[in-house]
């Protein structure tokens, strides 16, 4: 089973910028896709980027610009750095490796 846990959220501006991450317990973590999922209020989700082994990446189109992903194999970290932060970013951002293991969840809400 592996683990992960996701830290960095809270409370930001419009226009500011958080960095996300997520550690994970397992060298597997190197082998399978992983990426970030979102839960906005009211319960709607979408996939927000993700990040091959081969280090191909993909964006859904609201973030492209804004979010990037990346990953430290070696220290099992998971990353997604968020720009210019918009209000509608507003949601809890979860990590996953290959869309079967799920992190806890950290909230990001972007607000003046």
């Amino acid at each position: 089973q592996v683990q992960l846990v996701e830290s960095g959220g809270g409370l930001v501006q419009p226009g500011g910028s958080l960095r996300l991450s997520c550690k994970a317990s397992r060298d597997s973590f190197r082998l399978y896709t992983v990426g970030w999922y979102r839960r906005f209020p009211g319960n709607q989700q979408e996939p927000v980027a993700d990040i091959s082994n081969t280090l191909r990446t993909n964006y859904t189109d609201s973030v492209k610009g804004r979010f990037t992903i990346s990953k430290d194999n070696a220290k099992k970290i998971l990353y997604l750095q968020m720009n210019d932060l918009k209000p509608e970013d507003t949601a809890v951002y979860y990590c996953h490796l290959n869309w079967r293991h799920w992190g806890q969840g950290t909230q990001v809400t972007v607000s003046s």
